[in-house]
């Protein structure tokens, strides 16, 4: 891999992994374009550590108050931030069960069929229209334990390249009556614990990285955070300003688009 190629993977996996348009899908699709097959699984490492980061400094206060309320003695009010733990703990489950389960190699089978993943884009294009469709007043709700578990099942649909972990997780959120900036905002929270256990998963397949390849993987990895806070930014505009929807528009575009290409050549 070279230093533009780690450019591109880091500044895609960057800005897919927060935007609701797949960072898996993304990276096949791209990786396919470049005809990059010596990604591996260091580079992911790198990647997903600097996604890993943004998300944290973006959200550092309320992560510094979470922490804060489970040391003792145990503040009241702290009392909301506990349930928050609670709930992301809650959300996680399913994709812990999905992840450890059979299934899981049945979907990774998916990664090498670029057409597939093309289709599971056009899935999440529909996805995101999904609530101006079908919900006839806006949630008004704060993060509940039953939209948190709805939201934890949104996140395990996503283990398939070209579902969005973070699109699922959202519409999950608010057809379940939250409120779209609350929905985003414990989207973006649920994705640390998700990121963490994808980036020790892979860590134990970890081997020595190549002196003339570390420079590269570690500057796709500094792309890959400054693109995730661009783009944790970009969706909490665009879902405080109503336009949730255009992420859809994009996904449905170059799902077609992929496929095509894919499929039969051209586009």
């Amino acid at each position: 891999m070279n230093m533009l190629e780690a450019i591109i993977l880091g500044l895609v996996q960057g800005l897919t992994e927060f935007l609701p348009v797949s960072s898996s899908g993304h990276l096949v699709i791209v990786q396919k374009l470049l005809g990059v097959d010596d990604k591996g699984v260091t580079f992911e490492i790198f990647v997903h550590f600097g996604t890993l980061v943004s998300v944290i400094i973006y959200f550092w206060k309320p992560l510094w108050r979470m922490v804060l309320s489970i040391i003792p003695p145990f503040k009241e009010e702290y009392a909301k931030d506990r349930k928050m733990i609670f709930y992301l703990f809650l959300a996680s489950i399913p994709a812990g069960i999905v992840g450890f389960s059979p299934l899981k190699d049945s979907f990774e089978g998916v990664y090498e069929k670029p057409e597939v993943v093309a289709l599971l884009l056009l899935v999440t294009g529909a996805l995101l229209f999904l609530p101006r469709i079908l919900s006839r007043r806006k949630g008004q709700r704060e993060i509940k334990a039953p939209s948190a578990l709805a939201m934890g099942v949104g996140q395990a649909l996503a283990i398939l390249p070209g579902i969005s972990r973070s699109g699922s997780t959202i519409v999950s959120g608010m057809l379940a009556g939250t409120k779209s900036s609350d929905a985003a905002e414990f989207s973006f929270l649920m994705a640390i614990p998700a990121i963490a256990a994808a980036a020790l998963l892979e860590f134990r397949k970890l081997e020595g990285v190549e002196s003339a390849l570390l420079q590269n993987y570690i500057i796709g990895a500094v792309v890959a955070f400054i693109s995730g806070l661009i783009a944790i930014y970009t969706v909490l505009v665009a879902i405080r300003r109503g336009k949730f929807e255009y992420f859809g528009i994009y996904c449905l575009i170059a799902g077609i688009a992929a496929f095509c290409y894919f499929k039969f050549g051209t586009v």
